[in-house]
């Protein structure tokens, strides 16, 4: 199998032992080993803002958890889930799920304008309460659907409370 040329100081015939044509020189060292580059990390684009975090294993664990109807628990699970990511929401955790924005932004998740949202799979959004309510609500999107301790499906309320009020949310993304 011929070995891939390279283009080098000695040429594009570098990687051979013998007359490199480009240069009309003979190499008189070994031929050099191929030794691969790894790119620069400070141009690399990070990952997400949060070391370690899995999106992955904080999807499945909150879709392996909700319920099909809400249990009253949002906060529990969707923190529960954020854990089973990789991030560790320090104590004393926020008692309502309208408190943990600060929260999340203290974990590394990045605030996302709501002005054109689109959810990616991941996204948590807290919700303020609608009137008559005190916790409000945070969800995560598993990539088709909202969940929380319930399946809530497409519509970024979780109920007819929420929608009615157009309460206002903050969206922060992994």
């Amino acid at each position: 199998m011929p070995t891939p040329l390279r283009p080098g100081p000695l040429g594009l015939d570098s990687n051979h032992c013998e007359i490199d044509l480009g240069t009309l020189m003979r190499v008189l060292t070994p031929c050099p080993t191929f030794i691969p580059e790894k790119p620069d990390q400070a141009l690399l684009a990070p990952a997400g803002g949060i070391p370690g975090y899995s999106i992955d294993a904080a999807v499945k664990h909150l879709d392996a958890s909700a319920h099909a109807k809400s249990q009253g628990r949002c906060a529990r699970y969707v923190r529960e889930a954020i854990e089973a990511g990789g991030a560790r929401i320090p104590l004393p955790r926020p008692v309502y799920a309208k408190d943990y924005g600060p929260v999340l932004s203290k974990l590394g998740f990045t605030k996302v304008p709501a002005v054109a949202y689109s959810p990616l799979r991941g996204d948590v959004v807290v919700l303020q309460p609608p009137s008559g309510q005190v916790a409000g609500h945070i969800q995560m999107f598993n990539g088709s659907k909202w969940v929380s301790d319930f399946v809530q499906g497409t519509d970024i309320y979780p109920g007819p409370g929420y929608r009615k009020d157009q309460v206002s949310y903050e969206v922060f993304r992994p």
